[in-house]
Formats: structure tokens, C-alpha cells, sequence
């Protein structure tokens, strides 16, 4: 494959479906980001995913949070309900939709969510105070899945050099995936 044609492919990067606009939130509302949904729809062909509104959970909804006690893996509860977790079901979720993700030559998630967060996502303990950071279910998974995928959250795209970074990245990495021999 020529460099041209390279350059001329399709670069698919995956988003958080409420950064779209998409009203999938727990709240049913969105949380549209004009940098992701305009500026960076002119570099990418973004494709929404939501992991909530994927594994059954309605749109309003309860919403969930992070839970764990010191040395556990964290769970996605229901903040009204405790015995709503849809731990296993995000965690299926994300390992059953990896195929399909398996094109995409970035990721931007939404930050602070249970499910897509990547990094700074509250850890409850079960009494309900913040305990510890980590990274939402879904998001965890397909990282642990694709190690090398460019990622990153929403907001820390406002900072232009960790955009330009961002944006590199994802170039890089279509690139690689563009020259590595067919099976």
C-alpha cells in the first residue's frame, strides 16, 4: 500500500456516545463536546459507543458508580439501588464488542464516568465515601485488550499540545495498522 492511499483511508476513532450529543446519559441528557463532535469529525470518522445504554440500562436511568474496598477490583453499583452491578455485564460487553473495535485507531472517552472514565474515576468504598481513582469498567477492559490504542478523555483534549499528541498518536497507529500484512 502506497503512502497516498494511506492518507486517503477512512481513520476510525471511537467516543463516548453523550460527547456526540447523543442523549444516553443516566440523567437522559448529553454531554456534547463541540471540540470532539466538530473539530476532530473533520480529522476522523467518529463512532459512538455507549456501554450503558449497550448492556440493557435505560435511558434515564439509575446511575451507577464505582465501589470497592482497599485491594478490590472496583464494581459498577447502582448509587440508589446496591444490588443493581453491572460489573460483568460492562465487562462482557466490552470483551464481545472487541472485534468490532478492533478497527479503530483511537479512543476518546468520557471522563469521570463509571463505565468509560480512564483515569480519575471516584472509587467509592461501600460506606459512600470517595475511597481511591481508577478507570471505568468498560474502558478498562478494551485497554487491557488494546494496550497500543491511542486513548484519552474528552477534557484533557482542550489542551493543545495533549490534542496535537493525541491527534499523532492515532495517526501513527492507523499507519502501523495499514501496513501490518493481511491474514
Amino acid at each position: 500500500m502506497t503512502t497516498q492511499n494511506i492518507e486517503n483511508t477512512t481513520i476510525r476513532v471511537g467516543v463516548s456516545s453523550c460527547l456526540l450529543g447523543e442523549r444516553v446519559r443516566y440523567d437522559g441528557c448529553h454531554k456534547l463536546d463541540e471540540l470532539v463532535a466538530g473539530t476532530l469529525s473533520r480529522w476522523f470518522e467518529l463512532v459512538p459507543v455507549c456501554p450503558e445504554v449497550a448492556i440493557g440500562l435505560g435511558v434515564p436511568r439509575e446511575p451507577i458508580q464505582l465501589v470497592a474496598e482497599t485491594g478490590e477490583q472496583p464494581k459498577a453499583i447502582g448509587v440508589h439501588t446496591p444490588t443493581l452491578d453491572a460489573t460483568a455485564a460492562l465487562q462482557r460487553y466490552a470483551r464481545s464488542v472487541a472485534p468490532e473495535l478492533s478497527g479503530l485507531c483511537g479512543y476518546i472517552f468520557k471522563s469521570g464516568s463509571p463505565s468509560c472514565g480512564i483515569r480519575s474515576v471516584v472509587i467509592h468504598s461501600s460506606a459512600g465515601s470517595p475511597a481511591a481513582e481508577g478507570s471505568g469498567i468498560f474502558a478498562r477492559v478494551l485497554m487491557q485488550r488494546f494496550p497500543s490504542l491511542p486513548v484519552e478523555e474528552e477534557w484533557r483534549l482542550r489542551d493543545p499540545l495533549l490534542r496535537k499528541r493525541f491527534i499523532e498518536h492515532v495517526l501513527a497507529y492507523h499507519r502501523r495498522q495499514q501496513l501490518k500484512p493481511s491474514d
